[in-house]
């Protein structure tokens, strides 16, 4: 897309990636799966103790939800990314503070494990932590590295002997930081530079146990939201760790915490999504039957917008969290900028859906007794975790910017010998001279949208097109410094994520129609509803970065927050003077 360009065969057609059997299986786990939310778990219990009530961790034990990816033959229940996000959105319909204590444990506490573990350490770990004799915890954080990951003051020193090393520090924030004895743990290791013979520090990955001796940690945290988790923060004092218990390589700590993390975002999306669809029927609940001005409210179009789009955001998020999921399990390793954009999207989404329960539900929605207060609680922080939607933009955009520069310097070397270039340059100037005329490059989904979706795929192509252009203008403009022009990078990254929400909700909407799906004439409206407003919303986001009054906006930005800061908060005066 960066490029102005789109690889159909990535989302073109809707992924189905099950085959019988395991449709079948997965069918058999969504029944028990269901009730078990419904009539063991008690959402308001947990959030009033504080903790998931024990026996509804032992009933979830039981089910083999705490090792729901973990190969069967090493004890887990073997789901596919797919079975894995379906089984997750129940748990994020229910209770979000359930769903951390299980997706700390396994999205990202043993994720390391599966993906970079040898043989032996798979053996070793697995079979415990998939039934849940067990917990894992995914230690990062420290408090003066939140997003910053790569500043982590921890550090891991190897012994002369090289049979183990010395892990020293602290971290912050860590979900079942309490309860867990099974650490994937990020500090800085001492490393030799192949090239220079200098050692220098970088972050090695390793698995600790809290059998070690040395691992403590303190009291649970006091949170906004998801009490039912256990947060903690954990310490590490003198821990002597068994040289087999670095995860990857040493020094390839970095890459490992970014793969873990690239990895589990998909599941944040599936879950969210359930989560909509829960607070969706309380509100449609309360509409349907809500009688104001003798008539029931659903009827009014003040109602029936809010309905509207949060059908549509819903509508949205699962389809971008089943494409992700489809994507990993048909073998893509490059999913990473489509898994932030999913988060971004799904953690925004829900906090709308949300917000706008409530205010269907009026006094009613904002009563403890509705437990929509509660999701709102729970939601605040998937904004933040595993990658804050601020820090993720720039990860969306500067990637993108990263791929479309890789193109721009093919470009600048075909210049250099341009007649042994000429086929290559002809094409891309003609592309760039019908770009600048408003005229098509010879994009095209004609053949994948279905042809009831004909314009709104004409609206994405306009789009992906118009995006292209920005993208290179942009780098033509400000080059090695765009990763510093966070203005630009924020509404590029809002873009791209309208972008994808387009294409993803084609792909899916054209195969209900394909398939004849009962829903296939509603699905119709909410794809052509968001295609409509997304090109729109792209369109204006373009042309304001093309003007000049956005430099001047984005210096005006930049001189009121630096006075406010100067000034400790608020410049201006009382307008009573006192």
């Amino acid at each position: 897309m960066f490029k102005g360009q789109i690889s159909p065969s990535q989302v073109f057609p809707f992924p189905s990636v099950m085959n019988e059997e395991q449709e079948q299986f997965l069918r058999e786990l969504v029944g028990p799966c269901s009730k078990f939310f419904e009539e063991v778990n008690d959402p308001m219990k947990n959030d009033s103790l504080e903790k998931v009530e024990d026996h509804t961790l032992e009933g979830l034990k039981e089910m083999g939800a705490f090792g729901l990816q973990v190969p069967a033959d090493l004890g887990g229940v073997g789901l596919t990314n797919t079975q894995y996000a379906r089984l997750v959105e129940i748990v994020g319909m229910h209770d979000l503070g359930v769903g951390i204590t299980l997706g700390a444990h396994q999205s990202i506490g043993f994720k390391g494990i599966l993906l970079f573990g040898n043989p032996a350490q798979k053996e070793k770990y697995l079979p415990k932590l998939a039934t849940g004799e067990t917990i894992a915890a995914f230690c990062l954080t420290e408090p003066a590295s939140g997003s910053d990951a790569a500043s982590i003051k921890s550090t891991a020193v190897q012994s002369p002997c090289g049979q183990y090393f010395t892990l020293n520090g602290g971290k912050i924030w860590i979900s079942n930081g309490g309860l867990a004895e099974i650490f994937t743990v990020f500090a800085k290791t001492p490393v030799k530079d192949e090239k220079t013979g200098e050692m220098k520090d970088k972050i090695t990955a390793f698995i600790v146990e809290r059998s070690f001796g040395g691992v403590t940690h303190g009291p649970p945290e006091k949170k906004m939201g998801i009490k039912a988790s256990n947060t903690a923060e954990v310490y590490f004092e003198n821990v002597r760790v068994p040289a087999e218990c670095v995860l990857g390589e040493v020094g390839g700590g970095f890459k490992v915490a970014m793969n873990i993390l690239n990895n589990g975002r998909f599941g944040m999306a599936a879950a969210l999504s359930g989560t909509m669809k829960g607070v969706i029927a309380k509100a449609v609940d309360h509409a349907a039957n809500r009688t104001q001005f003798g008539s029931k409210i659903h009827n009014y179009g003040a109602i029936q917008e809010k309905v509207a789009r949060m059908a549509m955001m819903h509508y949205v998020t699962e389809s971008m969290a089943y494409m992700v999921s489809g994507n990993m399990d048909s073998g893509s390793k490059d999913f990473q900028i489509e898994a932030a954009i999913s988060k971004i999207f799904a953690s925004e989404a829900a906090w709308t859906v949300t917000d706008e329960c409530i205010q269907i539900m009026g006094g009613m929605g904002y009563m403890k007794d509705s437990g929509v207060e509660r999701v709102m609680r729970d939601l605040r922080i998937f904004r933040i975790f595993e990658g804050t939607n601020d820090i993720l933009r720039l990860f969306v955009a500067l990637n993108g910017f990263q791929n479309a520069g890789s193109q721009l310097k093919s470009l600048q070397k075909a210049l250099k010998s341009p007649l042994s270039n000429a086929g290559v340059l002809a094409g891309e100037l003609t592309k760039r001279a019908r770009r600048k005329a408003g005229m098509s490059t010879g994009l095209t989904l004609h053949g994948m949208v279905h042809p009831d979706l004909e314009h709104s795929g004409e609206l994405a192509v306009k789009a992906i097109e118009s995006f292209g252009g920005l993208v290179e203008e942009q780098l033509l403009k400000h080059g090695k410094r765009i990763i510093d022009e966070q203005f630009v990078l924020k509404r590029v990254a809002d873009c791209a994520i309208d972008l994808y929400a387009m294409v993803v909700v084609l792909s899916r909407a054209s195969r209900s129609l394909s398939q004849g799906h009962p829903s296939a004439q509603h699905e119709k409206i909410l794809c052509e509803t968001w295609c409509f407003e997304a090109h729109d919303r792209i369109v204006h986001d373009i042309r304001s970065l093309r003007l000049s009054d956005s430099t001047q906006i984005f210096k005006s930005l930049k001189a009121i927050s630096t006075a406010v800061v100067d000034n400790g908060g608020i410049v201006s005066p009382h307008p009573l003077g006192f």
